[in-house]
This record gives C-alpha cells, structure tokens and sequence, in this order.
C-alpha cells in the first residue's frame, strides 16, 4: 500500500516539476529539461528526480548546477502545490535510458547496413 502512495507522490511531483521548470524558471543555465521519471523513496523523504538534457556534455553540467542552485525553490513550490506534511528532499540524477536506446538504434541500423552491402 505504501509503494502506491509513493507511486501517486512521485508522478504529482513529476507533473510540478514539469510545469515549474518549463513556464517559470528564469535561470538561463537551465536549457531544455524534461523530466522523465521521479522515484519516491517509502517515507516520501527523497525524490529521485530523473531530467533529460537536449545539447552535449557540457549543457548537462549547467544544468545539473543550475537545478542544483535551485532546489529551495523547487521544493518550495512543490509544498505550495502538494499538500503533504514534509516536502521531499530533491535528488537530481540524469536519465542514461535515452541514451542508450539511441545507441542501440544506431548500432541496429550499422547492422542492417552491413547485412545489405553483403547479400
């Protein structure tokens, strides 16, 4: 029953943080992020936030600190916005699973290739 609830938590956090980060955000370190998922630990304490990066390596880092500078307000927000007794610590890590599906993609594709040029 506990996991439901945090399930429930999670996706309501994952909808502020959305709408927080793309309408009211004013940092300009902070590119186009979207956040892909958000894992609610059992006691509601911690949120793990999993954001989405568009642009290179360096992009991510900005906006890493600049989520990271921001924090106070986004746990502020999510307060004013879900109504529960303590607001969840954020925890912001990227999500690699976009990533990796692009790679294996690519790699398909190198393979199919192959095949062809071969028959």
């Amino acid at each position: 029953m506990a996991r439901i609830r945090a399930s429930r938590v999670g996706e309501q956090v994952k909808k502020v943080l959305s709408h927080v980060l793309q309408q009211e955000m004013k940092d300009p370190r902070i590119g186009f992020v979207t956040v892909t998922a958000v894992e609610m630990s059992g006691d509601l304490q911690q949120a793990k936030v999993f954001i989405s990066v568009l642009g290179g390596a360096e992009q991510r880092e900005q906006t890493l600190a600049g989520l990271e500078k921001a924090k106070g307000f986004l746990r502020t927000e999510i307060g004013r916005r879900i109504q529960l007794r303590h607001t969840p610590e954020l925890i912001f890590k990227f999500d690699e699973s976009i990533e990796h599906g692009q790679h294996i993609s690519k790699l398909l594709k190198e393979v199919n290739r192959d095949d062809r040029e071969s028959q």
